[in-house]
């Protein structure tokens, strides 16, 4: 997966718009104002913080070299996952969780706007 191929899915869920809270050499995707997945798209090797579930978090940094506490963040619930280490359906996948589980602790009424088309 290229840096392009990593924004343009970042960006395909509903209601994500691309920030640049820490400066231009970090983009942040937002969900209705809420991180989910945060990425210096020019570093090698390429790399994305996610946000996971915590037991979910472990099994996954057990089984994946290429999955790691979040780089400053709370590593308890995010995970840096390099990229290229791994198959890019898992990446799309972890992405998509992390999308999920920020729009989840969503408020009702936020939820229901995202899911209208």
């Amino acid at each position: 997966m290229t840096p392009e191929q990593l924004r343009a899915f970042c960006l395909s869920f509903n209601d994500v718009v691309e920030d640049f809270p820490f400066g231009p050499e970090t983009s942040v995707f937002k969900v209705a104002g809420k991180v989910f997945a945060l990425s210096a798209l020019d570093g090698r090797p390429l790399t994305v913080n996610l946000k996971c579930d915590p037991e979910i978090a472990l099994r996954l940094r057990a089984e994946h070299p290429a999955i790691v506490p979040g780089y400053h963040m709370n590593k308890r619930h995010w995970n840096t996952v390099t990229v290229q280490e791994l198959p890019e359906r898992l990446v799309h996948e972890l992405v998509e969780d992390s999308y999920d589980l920020v729009v989840a602790g969503l408020p009702k009424a936020t939820r229901l706007r995202l899911d209208r088309p």
